[in-house]
């Protein structure tokens, strides 16, 4: 399975065969639901206590993305467009999409540290 398709289906990133989360993103109950460690390989998803601190950061791009990416098409495509008309549909937009976010931002943070924390694992080991 290649990286780019592991990490669309919430694979692991280290052998991209067990699932990350526990349920899917649909289940708007339990989408925040992780496993701690990999069913397949055991590896530890979360490497150290907040690890998880830094997926915010890449949420809070992909929202401020898409409140510039609604703003162009409201401003480009009407004359004269409401304010409230945008921020309602901001908030909606972000209500609709917070599951995906959480979980791509969560995924991007693990695919992104995984060949260091693969390294830095190796060389403890071998101390």
């Amino acid at each position: 399975m290649s990286g780019l398709s592991a990490f669309i289906g919430g694979k692991c990133p280290q052998c991209r065969k067990g699932n990350v989360f526990t349920h899917k993103g649909t289940n708007l109950r339990h989408f925040r639901d992780m496993n701690t460690h990999c069913p397949s390989c055991k590896v530890k998803f979360e490497s150290e206590p907040g690890f998880f601190w830094g997926a915010m950061y890449f949420s809070y791009a992909y929202s401020v993305a898409s409140f510039i990416i609604i703003g162009f098409f409201f401003f480009t495509l009407s004359d004269d467009v409401h304010l409230g008309y945008y921020i309602g549909t901001v908030i909606a937009y972000t209500l609709v999409t917070s599951p995906m976010s959480f979980r791509l931002s969560r995924l991007l943070m693990m695919y992104i540290a995984a060949p260091y924390r693969t390294f830095m694992g190796n060389y403890t080991a071998n101390r």
